[in-house]
């Protein structure tokens, strides 16, 4: 069945998703920090931008932004209304013996919601993030400008396969025939594949490290070379050395787009780069604490390497999560020589793994773990246990698990 469902049910709401040009992101990692750059350059060089990405942190408002901005609730509940009642239509006229909640998923349903929402909002530009893979995702639907992989790891192998081929082989089905599509850093076996599918669908493909670079700088910025070109000094709002190649895909992106949506001034890239906002990222919510959704290993090892560039002088505690379909320790692994202690936990979310199965699983690894809990218990047991100012609290392991304590310190 593929896809039919859900192009279907969008030419009955009369095809909302062709109503601006499409920017499509998939990749394992970075995929939403991508989409969060090219958003804040382009608004800065003066585009009306919608945003597109999943899952949410506190609230589904911040999967459909328009101009930087959340829907609004009233906005949301009404059209959340309107295409739930059109579904319910489209379904009824399919004639068949299926429970209309059955029909579309939950995904698919915000997907439809957030079409309608930019087209009613008429922007210049969407920059959709693919939720799970890229061939079957709800997104795949569209007709993109260009097509962006900003890298391939191991995670969600029941849904996309148990290797890095294969895992490789659901992104690049977002690759469109005669489409170009930029790749970050991705693994020679996975490469392999992403080329070849580029190459079978005539669709020119730029790499990183071979068509484009970045190189960070001494100063906090870095530095972008393509097509011989070279900037120096670009400043990022993110942290961590892995968002300047997430900069440096978008940075290219806008260079291949450059016709279409013209920057008028680089003080534009300047500033939407140093403007740049993506929560839960690497993100110091108080002296002592850091939130970061790394939910999987390659996750886990850029934040054990943006630790590593910390000043080491008080003790590190890592308040972990992982949903019931992660291998927690492969999270751990890297993060283990970069912690103290790890203090498992749970939120709230039906996924979520219980602290104490959670501390089952990483027995024997190289540094003590203790279950602690709710994350309403384990955050502040472990800030309370902190013994100077200059100890820390890590928490990581689960997207949602970031979400519930930025809730809990009322982080906007």
């Amino acid at each position: 069945m593929g896809l039919d469902r859900m192009q279907d049910f969008l030419a009955f709401l009369g095809n909302p998703h062709r109503a601006a040009p499409v920017i499509h992101v998939a990749g394992t990692n970075g995929k939403g920090s991508t989409v969060r750059i090219l958003g804040s350059v382009m608004r800065q060089a003066g585009f009306r931008v919608g945003e597109y990405t999943s899952p949410h942190l506190q609230q589904i408002n911040e999967r459909i932004q328009i101009a930087g901005t959340p829907i609004a609730d009233g906005e949301l509940e009404s059209l959340l209304t309107e295409i739930g009642a059109a579904r319910q239509t489209w379904a009824a006229e399919l004639g068949e013996d299926i429970p209309t909640e059955r029909v579309l998923t939950y995904f698919e349903l915000i997907t439809a919601v957030a079409f309608v929402a930019f087209a009613r909002a008429e922007v210049d530009v969407v920059i959709a993030e693919v939720g799970l893979g890229g061939r079957l995702d709800a997104t795949n639907v569209t007709d993109p400008v260009i097509t962006v992989i900003t890298n391939v790891g191991i995670d969600h192998t029941a849904e996309l396969g148990e290797d890095l081929g294969s895992i490789a082989s659901e992104k690049a089905g977002i690759i469109k025939p005669g489409v170009p599509v930029v790749m970050g850093m991705v693994p020679s076996e996975a490469a392999r594949v992403v080329r070849a599918i580029a190459h079978e669908r005539g669709a020119l493909l730029v790499c990183a490290e071979e068509d484009f670079m970045v190189q960070p700088g001494k100063d906090g910025t870095f530095s972008w070379t393509h097509c011989g070109r070279v900037e120096h000094g670009l400043p990022i709002g993110l942290q961590g050395d892995h968002q300047l190649l997430n900069a440096g895909v978008a940075l290219t992106v806008l260079a291949m787009l450059g016709d279409r949506f013209p920057i008028p001034d680089w003080s534009h890239v300047v500033q939407g780069l140093a403007m740049v906002s993506h929560p839960g990222r690497l993100e110091r919510l108080a002296d002592d604490l850091l939130v970061d959704c790394a939910h999987n290993v390659a996750g886990a090892n850029a934040l054990a390497e943006y630790l590593r560039t910390l000043p080491r002088e008080g003790g590190r505690t890592l308040l972990m999560g992982a949903s019931d379909d992660k291998d927690p320790r492969s999270m751990l692994g890297p993060l283990a020589g970069q912690v103290d202690r790890v203090l498992t936990t749970h939120c709230a979310h039906p996924r979520a793994t219980p602290a104490g199965d959670l501390a089952q699983k990483l027995v024997d690894v190289r540094v003590p773990v203790l279950p602690a809990g709710p994350i309403e218990e384990a955050l502040p047991l472990a800030r309370q246990d902190l013994d100077q100012k200059d100890d820390l609290v890590i928490v990581a392991g689960s997207v949602f698990l970031a979400g519930a304590v930025r809730e809990l310190v009322g982080a906007p």
